[in-house]
């Protein structure tokens, strides 16, 4: 069943209705996987993760309209849209032979011919804008979520071995995000020999002395993305200085945030953490470095482009990242975050598991490697 509330639905469409409101339109048509979760609390809206939804929304002042492929509408009714919220007409389904657009459906809503109609790709900002703030259910659902991939993560790197191969360690933790209810959108591995690699596709090598593990993964829409880190004996010269290096760049980006800061400027605060911390002014060019998330792994990637605002209640997964060609070292730091806007506790992680080793950084524990 969905994870969301008819309240929930409803304060979504209020948010979508404010769009209308502001771009002088008469309704608005979503097609993304993360909007259509989003908006539908929480709903499951893909078949395969690398699929295009299987229904669409047009979104008006009064109501949702919905076009489900009439093949997928018996488990979307039952298990994904609240049912009181058709009860209550906010929502209205229609039914698309599977062989048809999805798009068709729009024209049998009645009165749509006369409407100004926007879609989803002529107003990104708006629709990302609408989406940033958490509401305090989908926060509850998000940290579940994330405390348990991070409990997965842990419960298989505690039982890792330098002869298991990166292969063999993604598969583990695959099989208990699934059982979980979670799917896993990325799955990373690097053993010490493909430590150069910022996305290590699994591969068969060995994990050696050292090993990375990352995984994104989503449930009820919202998707958690973290990295850890495990070493098989003790740290070589400089290895974790160079750990902790790279967890004072991401210091930087969080003392960073503001309430209203443009997100793009965010990336200039990156650029002179890593000279600032010790690393080659060049090294956030080699890897990118996170955004905001959500609903979408970042949403969006931070680039010099992106026009978004810094919210406060927004939730952000970054991650720097650096290779030493000295050591033949890899060092990168994932978490989901959500940027809460106090002076105190500017900021509250997601992805944590108490059984994990962690360093305080600026008062914030962050992810340590775990050493067996």
């Amino acid at each position: 069943m969905t994870a969301g509330t008819p309240v929930e639905v409803a304060a979504k469409h209020a948010r979508i209705a404010a769009i209308l409101d502001d771009r002088g339109l008469d309704a608005l048509v979503l097609t993304s996987a993360g909007c259509l979760s989003w908006l539908l609390a929480g709903a499951r809206v893909t078949v395969s993760a690398a699929g295009d939804p299987i229904l669409m929304a047009l979104v008006t002042r009064t109501r949702i309209h919905l076009g489900i492929y009439a093949n997928e509408i018996e488990r979307i009714l039952a298990e994904e849209v609240p049912e009181s919220s058709i009860e209550a007409g906010l929502v209205e389904i229609r039914s698309v032979p599977w062989y048809e657009p999805l798009i068709g459906f729009v024209d049998s809503v009645g009165g749509s011919e006369a409407w100004m109609i926007g879609s989803e790709a002529e107003h990104p900002l708006e629709l990302r804008s609408a989406r940033a703030v958490l509401l305090e259910d989908e926060l509850d659902r998000y940290r579940s979520l994330c405390r348990d991939s991070t409990r997965a993560m842990t419960d298989v790197l505690r039982s890792a071995e330098p002869g298991l191969s990166e292969l063999e360690l993604t598969a583990a933790l695959a099989g208990k995000l699934v059982a979980e209810g979670a799917e896993p959108l990325v799955l990373l591995a690097a053993g010490e020999s493909r430590a150069l690699h910022r996305h290590p596709l699994p591969a068969e090598a060995l994990l050696g002395r050292r090993a990375m593990l990352v995984i994104s993964a989503r449930r009820h829409g919202l998707i958690a993305n973290l990295t850890r880190w495990v070493r098989f004996g003790e740290p070589v010269d400089g290895e974790q200085e160079l750990e902790f290096m790279l967890l004072g760049v991401e210091a930087d980006v969080f003392s960073g945030l503001e309430d209203g800061r443009p997100l793009h400027s965010v990336l200039s605060t990156i650029r002179d953490a890593y000279p600032r911390r010790g690393f080659d002014p060049q090294e956030w060019t080699r890897h990118h470095q996170g955004g905001a998330a959500g609903y979408v792994g970042r949403d969006p990637k931070l680039t010099e482009q992106v026009p978004d605002t810094i919210r406060s209640g927004q939730a952000f997964a970054w991650n720097p990242s650096a290779y030493s060609v000295a050591l033949g070292l890899g060092a990168k730091v994932e978490d989901t975050v959500v940027f809460q806007g106090e002076r105190d506790a500017p900021i509250d992680v997601l992805t944590v598991d108490e059984r994990w080793p962690t360093v305080s950084v600026n008062g914030i524990a962050r992810p340590d490697t775990l050493q067996l």
